[in-house]
């Protein structure tokens, strides 16, 4: 992909120097057990689940990055913007995947996606940005089921993040609740309530991709 179509289409890239608005990030280093194969490079409708994610937030992010393990960094392509996890946090999980990339982005707030949401649009993800305001942090909830990880972050929680991995806290849950996140109905961030889980749905199995 020629670097000017790139930019169009990704924003610029993560590593560019100057802070950032809001930056974008994938999470993509999971191990997939029940899947069969990495998620990231599921396929849903001709388009890897990675693509999908940087397609629900490039339009709406200044960069995207993904946060990926050592394993599969050179299994995505240019001119995408990959990191693995901060050295002293490898292989820790989501958390670690958040606080690496702040570490790698300078940017004000980060719009964070897995990677196993194939159905995210940036519709959805603009209406999530809207609604985040100017909290620290904020995730999206559908009745009792809470997706911790379809979030918005700011740069505030980079201290917090870095402490709860000092300390061994490594639910997504437990910093949430600490930190008194905002929990935010997804039912109204879609264009139809009635279909508001297929959007949220984390894709498991191949089975789950029916839509």
């Amino acid at each position: 992909m020629a670097d000017s179509v790139a930019a169009k289409r990704y924003g610029r890239k993560a590593s560019d120097a100057a802070r950032l608005k809001t930056a974008g990030v994938v999470l993509a280093g999971g191990r997939s057990v029940r899947f069969g194969s990495p998620k990231a490079f599921g396929i849903h409708q001709g388009r890897y689940f990675y693509e999908r994610a940087v397609d629900a937030l490039a339009p709406v992010c200044d960069a995207v990055v993904i946060v990926t393990r050592e394993a599969l960094k050179e299994r995505f392509p240019d001119p995408l913007s990959v990191i693995t996890d901060h050295e002293d946090y490898q292989g820790l999980g989501p958390l670690a995947g958040i606080y690496s990339a702040m570490c790698a982005v300078q940017a004000d707030r980060y719009a964070v996606l897995p990677c196993d949401m194939p159905f995210m649009t940036s519709d959805v993800t603009d209406r999530l940005l809207e609604a985040a305001g100017g909290q620290n942090v904020c995730a999206v909830r559908l009745g009792e089921r809470k997706h911790p990880l379809v979030s918005i972050w700011s740069r505030a929680m980079l201290e917090p993040l870095r402490k709860a991995l000092d300390g061994g806290r490594y639910r997504v849950l437990e910093l949430l609740e600490q930190a008194d996140a905002e929990w935010l109905d997804g039912s109204t961030l879609v264009p139809d309530a009635g279909d508001a889980e297929r959007f949220f749905r984390n894709v498991n199995s191949p089975d789950q991709m029916k839509a």
